[in-house]
C-alpha cells in the first residue's frame, strides 16, 4: 500500500518527526498530488502539520492558469493551507541570462525555502524513483562522476522526498484505486526537452531489458551516494593535512589517489559554488604537479606556484590609498581597518611584551617619520627584516613568504617615501622595533580583533 511504503521511506531517511510540520511543493500533478495525498493521511498519526507551495511560472497561459485552480481547489477539499506566487519565468531567464528550465527552478526552490523558513517547516517535494533514473540517465550522457551517479539524494537539508522509492506506474496505479484526479503538464508529452526524450524513448527501451530498472538504478544511486560520501571525508582529512598558509602543499595533493584528489578539488570548487568538469579535474592535476595557473569558470581560478595549490576568486586590485598615520587612533585602507594605540612603554611591559603577535606590530614611536603613511604596495618598495640586516624589495619578500598573489596588493604597508617600516602580517623593521631603549610605542591592531585591555 503506496501510504505504508511513503511511511517506510520516511521513517528509513529519519525524513520526518512526531509533530513536523512540513511544506509540500504542489504542481498539481501525478506524483505531487499523491504525495500530498499521502502526508495528510500521515497527518494524525503522526501529528503532522501539512501545507503546499504553487508557482505559476507564467509560461502555458491557460493551462497554466488551470493548475493554479485545481491546486487551490484541492487544498480547499483537504483543507491544506496553500501558498501560490506568480512568477515571470521568462522574463527572469533573460534578465539571468539563463535557461527558463533552470531559472522556474530556482525560483521555485527560493519560494519553498522562504515559506518553509516562515513556518518552521521541512520541503517535501515529489521526486521519485522514475525522476532518479531519468537524472543518473542523463548525468551519464554528460559524462558525470560519482556526484552524478548518486542521482537524487532522498534528503538534502531541509528537503526530504518520501516518494524516492515509489515508481511512476506505482503512483499512476494508486490514483486509478483512490480516485485521485491530477492535471497533466503538456510540456511533459513532446521531445523538446532532453529528460523528455529521455523518460519517453530511451526508459521504456531500457526497461524491456529490466523491467526493474528504477530499482536497480536506485540501488546504483544509493551506492554511488555512500561511495562519494567515504570518498569526501576522505578528501577532508588529505586537506586537511595539506593546508599551509594560503593555500595546500602540492607535495602533498601529488601523492593522493586520483579518486581522492578529484574529490579534493570538488570540495574545494564548492566553496565558489563550482562544480568542475572532468577537463577542469585533469588541468588542476596537470597545474599540481608542473605549476602554473588556469581558469575553471566566471572568474575562479586554481593555481600551483612555489609548491601550494590554491582555488580563488580573481577580484579588481583595490585602489591604492594612502593616509597619514600622526595623530590618528583608526583608519580604514585597501577595504580594511586598524586601531592605533599610542602607548608609553609602562603600558606596554604590562605583560604585553612578550605577545609575540603584539610585539610584531609594535613600534618605536619616536623613530617614525612624521612624513610617513599607510598606504599599499608600490614599485620600488623595499624593507629591512627585523633579525636580519637584510634589505629586500617588497616584492620579493612577499613571494619568500609566499603570500598569493591575489591577495599581495591589498595588504597594508607604512612607508617613508620607497622605505618601509611596517608590513600587515610580518611586523615591523629591524630600525623601527620596539627595544629596551624605546619610550613610547605606536600598536597597530587590526579590526575587527579581540580587544586587548591595554
Amino acid at each position: 500500500m503506496m501510504k505504508h511504503k511513503v511511511l517506510d521511506t520516511i521513517q528509513k531517511y529519519h525524513m520526518l518527526s512526531q509533530g513536523d510540520s512540513v511544506l509540500v511543493g504542489l504542481s498539481g500533478g501525478a506524483d505531487s498530488c499523491t504525495l500530498l495525498h499521502c502526508l495528510c493521511s500521515l497527518r494524525e498519526t503522526m501529528s503532522l502539520t501539512v501545507y503546499a507551495c504553487h508557482v505559476h511560472h507564467g509560461l502555458r497561459g491557460e493551462e497554466a492558469d488551470r493548475d493554479e485552480h485545481f491546486t487551490r481547489r484541492l487544498c480547499d477539499e483537504w483543507h491544506v493551507p496553500l501558498f501560490v506566487l506568480h512568477a515571470d519565468v521568462a522574463g527572469e531567464a533573460r534578465r539571468r541570462k539563463v535557461g527558463t528550465e533552470e531559472c522556474g527552478r530556482e525560483i521555485r526552490y527560493a519560494f519553498f525555502e522562504e515559506k518553509a523558513e516562515a513556518l518552521g517547516a521541512k520541503i517535501a517535494t515529489a521526486h521519485t524513483a522514475s525522476d532518479n533514473a531519468e537524472t543518473v540517465l542523463f548525468h551519464l550522457t554528460r559524462g558525470s562522476g560519482m556526484a552524478g551517479l548518486g542521482g537524487i539524494p532522498p534528503c538534502r537539508g531541509k528537503i526530504i522526498r518520501p516518494l524516492i522509492e515509489v515508481t511512476r506506474s506505482e503512483i499512476e496505479d494508486y490514483c486509478r484505486s483512490s480516485g485521485l484526479s491530477y492535471v497533466t503538464d503538456s510540456t511533459n508529452l513532446t521531445n523538446a526537452y532532453s529528460r523528455n526524450r529521455i523518460r519517453l524513448e530511451v526508459i521504456p527501451s531500457l526497461k524491456q531489458l529490466n523491467p526493474s530498472l528504477e530499482r536497480t538504478i536506485g540501488g546504483l544511486s544509493q551506492r554511488m551516494r555512500e561511495a562519494e560520501d567515504f570518498l569526501m571525508q576522505t578528501a577532508e582529512t588529505a586537506l586537511e593535512q595539506a593546508k599551509v598558509g594560503g593555500g595546500y602543499r602540492a607535495e602533498d595533493l601529488q601523492k593522493l589517489h586520483t579518486a581522492v584528489f578529484s574529490a579534493a578539488v570538488r570540495k574545494l570548487c564548492m566553496e565558489f559554488a563550482l562544480i568542475p568538469e572532468a577537463k577542469h579535474l585533469a588541468l588542476l592535476r596537470k597545474i599540481v604537479y608542473n605549476g602554473g595557473a588556469v581558469e575553471i569558470r566566471d572568474g575562479v581560478f586554481a593555481a600551483a606556484k612555489q609548491g601550494i595549490f590554491r582555488i580563488y576568486r580573481r577580484t579588481q586590485p583595490p585602489k591604492i590609498t594612502e593616509c597619514s598615520w600622526y595623530g590618528r587612533h583608526s583608519l580604514a585602507i585597501s577595504d580594511k581597518k586598524f586601531l592605533l594605540f599610542h602607548l608609553s612603554m609602562d603600558e606596554f611591559h604590562n605583560g604585553k611584551k612578550n605577545n609575540k603577535f603584539l610585539f610584531a606590530n609594535s613600534l618605536d614611536y619616536d623613530t617614525i617619520p612624521l612624513s610617513s603613511c599607510f598606504r599599499t604596495r608600490r614599485s620600488g618598495d623595499s624593507f629591512t627584516l627585523l633579525h636580519r640586516n637584510v634589505t629586500k624589495p617588497v616584492r620579493k619578500l612577499f613571494i619568500e613568504q609566499k603570500i598569493p598573489q591575489e591577495q599581495r596588493d591589498s595588504i597594508v604597508l607604512l612607508a617613508d617615501g620607497s622605505h618601509v617600516l611596517w608590513i600587515e602580517g610580518i611586523g615591523a623593521g629591524r630600525d623601527y622595533a620596539v627595544t629596551e631603549n624605546t619610550k613610547s610605542v605606536l600598536l597597530i591592531l587590526p579590526q575587527p580583533a579581540e580587544r586587548t585591555q591595554l
